[in-house]
Order: structure tokens, then C-alpha cells, then sequence
């Protein structure tokens, strides 16, 4: 919480009164998290949306989840609200969209955050089984487009302009041997973000995204799980000692000396949210202290 009541007096942004969705913001130490709180301290009231509400239930003493998020967002003296979706099936994600709209009258400002978790797809193409394909594709990319589709509407019909801002990755510019699916569905997201933010660029709506490369979340745990030849649990690795040695293994490589914080890619996020951009729009911009310089 230190780190947060530091982030807090950052505040640079006015996002009062506009009404965020950040999608895949149940995770403790996940970027959705990080943006949600960043929007909130800007002024944004934040919708928080995941498949779960809490990732932990197993174990009653973690973390609250989606939950928890939205009392964090209620302390700061914003309204917030929870709504589970699943982003990949249509007739939740335009059930989602509803709700907000009959509790908060509009959205402002969309973030696509919510992704695949790192497991069976991470294997040579050769061993991708398709349903896992399937997976990948439906929850990274069909589920940025089902979102950006539901929200478009309503931003267009209003005439009042918004903010989209859509999660890719470094692996979104540089394919990765193991990684097929995931560079494909990050690609994706690249390409669709361009076309929408020519669609959408008359009716003053800003459509950009995101390329984290090395971020300190969850997904590091999901990712030594993923690729080790031990036979580890995600949570065993999360706290492990390798897992610090990963960490620190990835920071070698990178020219400032360090992998992203969570906090790093939601001021990000924050400066895409804000009349800051407001000339912005189509760029896929990279947040990974130097790694991929293009």
C-alpha cells in the first residue's frame, strides 16, 4: 500500500466526472488493478470487470478480488461497481455495457485489460492444440473487439468523443518461438486498434494501445509454470526464489535495469485516458524501459 499512497500524490490528470470500464481487474498485483486505482485518483468513477470476482476463493485469507478493487476505488471517494463478464461471449460483454450505462448514464473511457492466462499455449506450434488457440484468440483479441464494438456504439451515439485504450504487448511486435498465439492475438491487437482509430477518429474517440514487455504481476507465476519442466503450482513459483531469479534474469537485458511495475504501465494508461492525448490516436506504445526501441 506504500507504493499506492505515493501513486496518489501523483496526481497530474482531471478525470473528474468521467466513467471508466477497466476489464481483467481482479488480480492483486495485475496492471487492471493498477489502472483502475490510477483512473480513480485522476477522478474517474471505474467500473471493474473480470471472469471471477476473486482468483483466490481457495484461500479466504487472500486477496478479495474484483470486490476488493471496488471498495479501494469507494475509499478515494469515487463510485465504482463490480460486473463479472466473460469479454469473449457477446451477449455478456453488450450485458455488461447496459448495466453501466442504467447505473452510470455513460462511458468515457474504456480500458481492454483482461487477457489469457500463460499455460498450454505457450509450446511449439507443432504441439498447439486448437482449442488452446481458440482460447487465446477469443479472450485477447475477439474479446478487445466485442468491447470496443459495445462501447463505439454508445460513445458515436452520444457525440461526445471517449478514450480506448486496448492491451497488445512487445510480443505484439516481435514474434517469439513457444509464444504463436499469444504474438498472434497481441498482432491483432495492434492491427485492430489501427483500423478502429481511423473509424472512430470523426467522432473525436482516441483508440491507442499498449505494449508492456516485462511486467511484475501475477502472470509471472503462470509463465514459469507455463514453460518449467517442474512440476510447480503458479502460486509456488509466485514466491519462489526462481521467481526472483526470472525477474532479475529479465532485468539484465533491459537498459534500465529493471522490469515494469504494474504502476509504470497505469500512468500510461492514465496520460492515454486524459485530454492530454487528445491528438493521439492509432499508436501502439511500448512501456518496457528500452527493450524494443521501434
Amino acid at each position: 500500500m506504500a507504493g499506492r499512497k505515493r501513486e496518489s500524490r501523483d496526481k497530474v490528470y482531471n478525470l473528474n466526472g468521467r466513467v471508466a470500464i477497466v476489464t481483467g481487474a481482479g488480480g492483486e498485483h495485475g496492471m487492471g488493478r493498477a489502472i483502475a486505482n490510477r483512473l480513480a485518483q485522476e477522478g474517474a468513477d471505474v467500473i471493474i470487470t473480470d471472469i471471477v470476482n476473486d482468483p483466490y476463493a481457495h484461500d479466504p485469507a487472500r486477496w478479495g478480488g474484483a470486490s476488493a478493487v471496488v471498495r479501494e476505488i469507494e475509499e478515494m471517494g469515487r463510485r465504482s461497481m463490480r460486473v463479472l463478464t466473460d469479454v469473449s461471449d457477446a451477449n455478456q460483454v453488450d450485458g455488461m455495457v447496459r448495466q453501466v450505462l442504467d447505473r452510470f448514464g455513460c462511458i468515457d473511457i474504456l480500458v481492454n485489460n483482461a487477457g489469457s492466462r500463460p499455460g498450454p499455449d505457450r509450446v511449439p506450434v507443432v504441439e498447439l492444440d486448437e482449442a488452446v488457440w481458440d482460447e487465446v484468440q477469443n479472450i485477447n483479441l475477439k474479446g478487445t473487439f466485442l468491447c470496443c464494438r459495445a462501447v463505439s456504439r454508445f460513445m458515436i451515439e452520444r457525440g461526445k468523443g471517449g478514450k480506448i485504450i486496448n492491451m497488445s504487448s512487445t510480443s505484439g511486435k516481435h514474434g517469439r518461438a513457444r509464444f504463436a498465439a499469444y504474438c498472434a492475438s497481441k498482432f491483432g491487437v495492434r492491427g485492430f486498434t489501427q483500423s478502429l482509430a481511423q473509424e472512430l477518429a470523426p467522432h473525436h474517440i482516441n483508440v491507442n494501445a499498449i505494449c508492456p514487455g516485462s511486467v511484475d504481476t501475477e502472470r509471472v507465476g503462470y509463465i514459469l509454470e507455463a514453460t518449467s519442466t517442474e512440476d510447480v503450482s503458479a502460486e509456488t513459483w509466485r514466491t519462489s526464489n526462481h521467481r526472483q531469479a526470472f525477474i532479475e534474469e529479465r532485468a539484465r537485458n533491459i537498459p534500465m535495469g529493471r522490469v515494469a511495475e504494474a504502476s509504470d504501465v497505469a500512468r500510461l494508461a492514465a496520460f492515454l485516458a486524459s485530454s492530454q492525448s487528445d491528438y493521439i490516436t492509432g499508436l501502439s506504445l511500448n512501456i518496457d524501459g528500452g527493450s524494443e526501441m521501434d
